[in-house]
């Protein structure tokens, strides 16, 4: 529609510069008898002028509305940046050769070349040697911890340029419920390990809420009843037990009764 309405103001203005020209060469005469022809013309430019007026302050409000400004993302500063690109890969770094060959040799056993993946297998090993027990650790809940934390930072920077990549954050979620399970252990059995777990690996350890679940008030009305049917049912219960308690005293009782009557003065 508002198509339309553009194409028809265009024609009209065409139409209008057409008259306005015959105008200015005396095509029209403007005395005599075509005199009222004249004001007609005069009269149909200005509702021709205005109604173009009028389509181009709708297409700048249109403009104005879609035409935003572009705003950047602040830039996510990733966990690889420091890694140098002359560092060896891990499993060349051992390598007492690995220093001494070419340039060519050496920038395809450096992360110059390297893959993601291989990077990140490195920046796992650097903070596992942060928080491990010894040398051959590798199954401990620190070092889990350990390369959880890389991962779930390589699913965060991998978010922040692809935000609709819902399998991504999928698993940075289930990363981050298993590394608070495992914190949470670690809390409980060694605190001191787990406070140099949070230092050493910059983890911000937050205490889970009480309830996961919203209150309404159809969940607050259904758990006063079942406190309500809970109570009912341990009074019921505290019942029956005092019931038997008394008649296993009167039972008693009467068992002696008969004893001390049987028995000779």
């Amino acid at each position: 529609m508002f198509l339309n309405h553009s194409l028809k103001s265009t024609a009209t203005a065409v139409r209008t510069w057409r008259v306005l020209s015959g105008l200015k060469h005396g095509s029209v005469p403007s005395h005599g008898h075509c005199s009222s022809r004249g004001q007609r013309y005069v009269h149909f430019t200005g509702m021709a002028t205005r109604s173009l007026k009028s389509n181009e302050t709708l297409t700048s409000q249109s403009v104005r509305q879609y035409a935003r400004a572009v705003q950047k993302k602040p830039e996510f500063q990733s966990q690889l940046q420091d890694l140098p690109p002359s560092m060896l890969k891990h499993e060349y770094a051992s390598v007492p050769l690995a220093h001494t060959v070419d340039d060519v040799v050496k920038k395809l056993l450096s992360l110059e070349l390297a893959s993601h993946s291989e990077k990140l297998r490195l920046k796992e090993e650097q903070l596992i040697g942060k928080v491990q027990r010894h040398e051959n650790d590798r199954s401990s809940t620190e070092v889990k911890v350990a390369v959880l934390t890389a991962r779930i930072r390589n699913f965060q920077e991998h978010l922040q340029k692809h935000p609709k990549d819902k399998a991504n954050k999928r698993w940075m979620l289930m990363s981050i419920d298993r590394r608070k399970k495992l914190l949470k252990y670690l809390r409980r059995s060694r605190y001191d390990a787990f406070e140099k777990v949070c230092a050493e690996l910059e983890i911000t350890y937050t205490f889970p809420p009480e309830y996961y679940r919203r209150a309404t008030r159809r969940w607050l009305a259904k758990k006063a009843l079942c406190i309500k049917v809970f109570k009912e049912v341990q009074k019921q219960k505290a019942e029956k037990r005092n019931k038997a308690l008394a008649h296993k005293k009167a039972r008693s009782t009467s068992s002696n009764l008969t004893e001390t009557q049987g028995t000779p003065v």
